[in-house]
């Protein structure tokens, strides 16, 4: 290793390092793909020709840009663009050999004639046929219909509340539609429409007259033409599975998901179609990893499937993929299967089970960090689990160490056994790191995930002081130095735990947090919005008690420890206005804190913005709890 390399910190080499998203493919053109890459020092959408192995970066933008899709023919690159993160912008496009010699100025507008909006979906049809989904506060949810060689868009769905495209069939005669009519956003429905005329084919709602609420949403039509099945994840067990319905004939069929010893799947499993429509692949999420498996649906067992009529007859077979986190896979026309791995202690790379390395960022590859633990904490909802990271080199004997309680977004989301720079960084800092699915997260069940509405907030405090409190009984957490951090969601709890508990921490570390909860509902997008009416039970005024409680303002007062707060000035998810009247109200009680704004949305897309948050986070929490900062330690 170099002089020059060894100098940088290995905290900071992984986020230097470039990577790679999973390349998604043109369905007619499979060796045309596309990817994200950091490989510039900010995340843009790539282009590559595998039949050459040549790359290309597509965009070029001061914030960076991560939303694009392949027309079918591979022909046509469509990027979102939007304007300094605040995702509010227009879809555009270029063709994938590249932009004409002497081009000058912004790439097309793809669909002429519709206003900037919030992205909600676009599908893309073999014929041309296009289909843009937009979200507006004024508007709600409205689809926009673009025929091949129409020259304005058509105006084919409007309502309030949230919803998108689901996916066009292969034909591009049907168009599925994800929505929440019903009010709920935590549980959608699907509709289905002929295009050629606009009428409704096929409707499915399991929240409408349902006395337990349960979601569906879709995962695509067969890839065959003339093929009206449709691929639905549905909750109708308590987990999020997949079963196809056939539209035309409103045929449902049950997928048994059990191994080659006979057991059930636990936890939640998605699917997609493998090409040709015979056999699917199945992504399994279990207990923060995950794994994946091919089913084939022309199995032995018989005309109706092992448990009965309206089930598959399928096999399901593991494929051979490490202990980790599988964060997205694709199955190939040869019939290999390419996915995106990685785990706490290993980088990412995207892989194929024909064995190998597919595509690897160039450079060097990021330092390894250490493996997770797997720790179950009884809570008061049900046993809690954490991940836990000592100090490279520490031992289970060793300890108690300052600790980062990172909490995760969402808060449908959970943390996973997948490698993150960040908590890597606190690690080489001489840090243990704890990391809680609390009730909220995915990968647990519908139960699990639902069972936070209402009492917002709250219930997550209690998971993570659950597991706090066993992180400090078994010696691994200093009951001194311990801090709260998170962004977006989990820098909601954040805040709202130095409020709700302020016993319990030493140190609060937000990033993009909401600080005002009814000031944020005022100022968030649309989408958003519809999500917090679910959580709270009604809007600020329908149920003003539930929100205000819920609302870290409401417990800026009892605040007794340090806190730090970074914000995007154009995020339209935690907006920034409600984070000024927090920090305005800790400024006239004399709390300490520190805020640091930068120009962006929900997060920053450019590496050296990344590493200047945390290095101001890392000294921020050296100086307050006596740890030392970026530097004293590697």
């Amino acid at each position: 290793m170099s002089e020059e390399k060894s100098a940088v910190p290995a905290w900071e080499q992984r986020f230097r390092a470039a990577r790679v998203s999973l390349p998604d493919w043109a369905e007619d053109a499979p060796d045309r793909a596309l990817y994200v890459s950091n490989a510039s020092g900010t995340y843009e959408i790539y282009a590559w020709d595998r039949a050459t192995d040549t790359h290309r970066r597509v965009t070029d933008r001061p914030n960076g840009t991560t939303d694009a899709e392949l027309s079918p023919d591979g022909a046509w690159i469509w990027w979102f663009d939007d304007s300094d993160g605040d995702e509010f912008g227009i879809w555009r496009r270029r063709p994938f050999e590249g932009r004409p010699e002497g081009a000058t100025g912004p790439d097309e507008e793809a669909v002429p004639g519709l206003d900037p909006s919030y992205d909600a979906g676009l599908a893309l049809g073999r014929d041309g046929t296009v289909v843009v989904g937009r979200s507006t506060d004024e508007h709600g949810t409205t689809l926009h219909l673009r025929r091949p060689g129409a020259a304005e868009p058509v105006e084919i769905y409007r309502h309030a509340e949230y919803g998108g495209v689901g996916d066009l069939s292969h034909d591009s005669t049907l168009l599925a539609i994800d929505h929440t009519e019903h009010g709920d956003a935590m549980h959608g429905a699907i509709r289905v429409v002929r295009l050629s005329d606009g009428a409704t084919v096929a409707e499915l709602d399991e929240v409408t007259g349902h006395a337990e609420p349960r979601g569906v949403a879709c995962m695509g039509f067969a890839p065959v033409d003339g093929d009206t099945r449709l691929l639905v994840a549905q909750q109708r067990t308590g987990r999020w599975e997949p079963m196809i319905w056939d539209v035309a004939t409103g045929v449902e069929t049950a997928l048994p998901l059990r191994d080659e010893q006979g057991r059930e799947l636990p936890g939640d499993v998605s699917a997609q179609w493998r090409p040709g429509a015979r056999s699917l692949l199945i992504e399994h999420e279990y207990e923060a990893r995950s794994e994946l498996f091919s089913y084939e649906l022309d199995g032995p067992d018989g005309p109706d499937g092992p448990d009965g009529p309206g089930s598959a007859k399928g096999v399901l077979t593991r494929l051979d993929t490490p202990r980790g986190t599988v964060s997205g896979a694709t199955a190939r026309p040869d019939g290999t299967v390419e996915f995106l791995w990685s785990s706490a202690a290993e980088p990412s790379a995207v892989r194929s089970t024909a064995g190998g390395v597919v595509l690897r960022a160039p450079g060097a590859v990021p330092p390894a960090s250490v493996p997770v633990e797997d720790v179950w904490v009884d809570g008061p909802g049900g046993r809690v689990h954490a991940l836990v990271q000592r100090p490279s080199g520490a031992g289970p004997a060793d300890g108690p160490f300052p600790t980062v309680f990172e909490v995760h977004g969402g808060p449908t989301h959970h943390d996973s056994d997948s490698f993150a720079a960040g908590p890597a960084a606190w690690l080489d800092h001489g840090f243990a790191v704890v990391r809680v699915n609390y009730r909220g997260s995915t990968g647990y069940g519908r139960a699990w995930t639902d069972a936070l509405r209402e009492r917002v907030g709250l219930i997550e405090l209690e998971d993570i002081a659950a597991v706090r409190e066993w992180a400090v009984a078994s010696g691994l957490a200093d009951p001194d130095r311990l801090v709260l951090s998170g962004g977006s969601w989990g820098g909601y709890l954040t805040l709202l735990g130095l409020g709700v508990q302020p016993e319990l921490w030493s140190l609060g570390v937000a990033a993009v947090p909401v600080a005002d909860y009814l000031t944020a509902y005022d100022d968030e997008m649309e989408a958003l919005k519809a999500i917090d009416r679910t959580l709270f039970g009604g809007t600020p005024e329908e149920v003003p008690e539930r929100w205000t409680a819920s609302s870290p303002l409401t417990y800026v007062e009892r605040v007794r420890v340090p806190v730090y707060i970074s914000a995007g000035v154009n995020d339209p998810r935690c907006p920034i206005r409600q984070i000024d009247n927090y920090v305005e109200r800790l400024e006239q009680l004399g709390k300490v804190h520190e805020v640091y704004r930068y120009d962006a949305g929900h997060g920053s897309l450019v590496v050296d913005e990344r590493i200047k948050q945390l290095r101001l986070e890392i000294d921020f929490v050296g100086r307050h709890l006596g740890t030392g900062g970026v530097g004293e330690n590697r």
